[in-house]
C-alpha cells in the first residue's frame, strides 16, 4: 500500500445561513478503501459528499486528491474545467436516482460511450464494443445497447449509471444512497454487483447511506455523522458490533429492533 492517501479532507465546513451542513470534518481515504458515511436525514452526510465531489463549494477546508501527474492537489481551489475533467477521468459519482446520472434521451450504449468520448475516444466500433462489454459486466443484455434508459427498470437504470461511471476506470467513486428506492431483491443484486466491481477494479469509494446493512457489506471503514459532525469512526464491523457513541448505539439498536 502507498504511504500517500488518495484523498485527504481537512477541516471541511459548509453552512446554510445559521444552519450547519457539516463542520470540522477531517479524514484520509486510502487507495482501494471504501469509506461508509452513515447518519439519519439531516446529519450532514450528503452535504459532505457533495462538497468532496465538487458539487457544493465548502465555506472552509481542503479536499486534497492525489492526482496522477501533480500529486496532492486541493480540488476546492481547482478551476471549473480542471474539476470537470477530474470528474470524467479519475472521479465518478453514482446518484441515488439514476435519472440524475443518465442522459434519458440517449441510448444505453450512447450513455456509456459518451463518457469515453469525453476523454478522447473517437473510434465508433471500439466505443460500441466497449459499451457492449460494460453492459454485460453490469448484467444488462448487450442486445439492449440501442434501447433508451426509460425502457429499463429502476434497477437496470442504476446498473447502467454504474457502467457509465466506471467505463473510464476512475480511481475514486462517490456513491449517494446507490440502492435507495429499490426493492429488497433488486438491492441485493445491485450490492453484489457493486462489491464485485469495487474489489476487481481496486476502486476507492466514499459511500453515503442510511442503511447499515449496505455499509456492512461494502465499506471497510465507517464514519457516523450527527448534526453535521463526525461522532464516531472506525473499522465497519468494529463500529457496528461495539458502538461507543450514544448516537451510534441508537442507530444500531433501531436496526436490530426492526
Amino acid at each position: 500500500m502507498t504511504d500517500t492517501p488518495l484523498l485527504s479532507v481537512r477541516d471541511l465546513e459548509k453552512r446554510y445561513g445559521a444552519r450547519i451542513g457539516c463542520t470540522d470534518v477531517s479524514f484520509d481515504l486510502w487507495p482501494g478503501e471504501v469509506l461508509g458515511i452513515v447518519g439519519e436525514s439531516g446529519s450532514g452526510k450528503s452535504t459532505l459528499l457533495n462538497c468532496m465531489a465538487g458539487h457544493l463549494a465548502p465555506d472552509r477546508g481542503q479536499v486534497l486528491f492525489d492526482t496522477s501527474d501533480r500529486g496532492l492537489v486541493d480540488t476546492v481551489t481547482m478551476s471549473e474545467p480542471e474539476r470537470r475533467m477530474l470528474g470524467r477521468t479519475d472521479w465518478a459519482f453514482v446518484h441515488q436516482n439514476p435519472r440524475d446520472g443518465l442522459r434519458m434521451a440517449v441510448s444505453a450504449g450512447g450513455n456509456v460511450g459518451e463518457r469515453l468520448m469525453a476523454v478522447g475516444a473517437r473510434h465508433y466500433g471500439r466505443i460500441r464494443d466497449t459499451a457492449e462489454d460494460w453492459l454485460s459486466r453490469v448484467e444488462i443484455d448487450p442486445s439492449r445497447i440501442d434501447d433508451r434508459p426509460r425502457q429499463f427498470s429502476g434497477g437496470m437504470q442504476q446498473r447502467l449509471q454504474i457502467a457509465r461511471n466506471l467505463v473510464t476506470g476512475p480511481r475514486l467513486v462517490f456513491m449517494d444512497e446507490p440502492t435507495g428506492g429499490l426493492d429488497v431483491s433488486v438491492q441485493a443484486r445491485l450490492l453484489d454487483l457493486l462489491r464485485g466491481l469495487v474489489r476487481r477494479m481496486g476502486l476507492s469509494a466514499v459511500l453515503v447511506t442510511h442503511d447499515l446493512a449496505v455499509v456492512r457489506l461494502l465499506a471497510d471503514r465507517l464514519m457516523v455523522m450527527k448534526d453535521g459532525r463526525v461522532v464516531e469512526t472506525g473499522l465497519t464491523d468494529q463500529v457496528l458490533d461495539d458502538p461507543r457513541h450514544a448516537y451510534t448505539q441508537l442507530l444500531v439498536s433501531s436496526v436490530l429492533q426492526v
